[in-house]
């Protein structure tokens, strides 16, 4: 198995797509979570806020390491712009690959 050198270009791409690929997840996560939890913050406000914490935190490790394998398995070295021009690519050869 051969291992590559991770470039500035990569990382930084890797780390724009986990910062504002978070955002979209957290909102939906927030629209799920918060409302549940209303009560239970004003009755015991420490466990509630531990559980929401480790939601959270759960969510943000799965996240970050379902982009980075993405990443890996395209490899991905480039930036993320890369990355959308490859998938348009793959998406307009997908109808023509599901009729074979």
């Amino acid at each position: 198995m051969s291992q590559t050198k991770d470039t500035h270009k990569k990382s930084m791409s890797e780390a724009f797509v986990n910062s504002f690929g978070s955002y979209p997840i957290g909102y939906g996560l927030g629209i799920m979570i918060l409302p549940l939890s209303v009560g239970w913050i004003q009755e015991d406000p420490l466990t509630a806020n531990i559980v929401i914490t480790a939601v959270y935190a759960t969510v943000s490790f799965c996240r970050s390491y379902f982009y980075r394998r993405i990443f890996e398995r395209f490899g991905i070295d480039d930036n993320f712009i890369r990355l959308g021009i490859k998938g348009i690519g793959k998406l307009r050869n997908l109808p023509s690959k599901l009729f074979r």
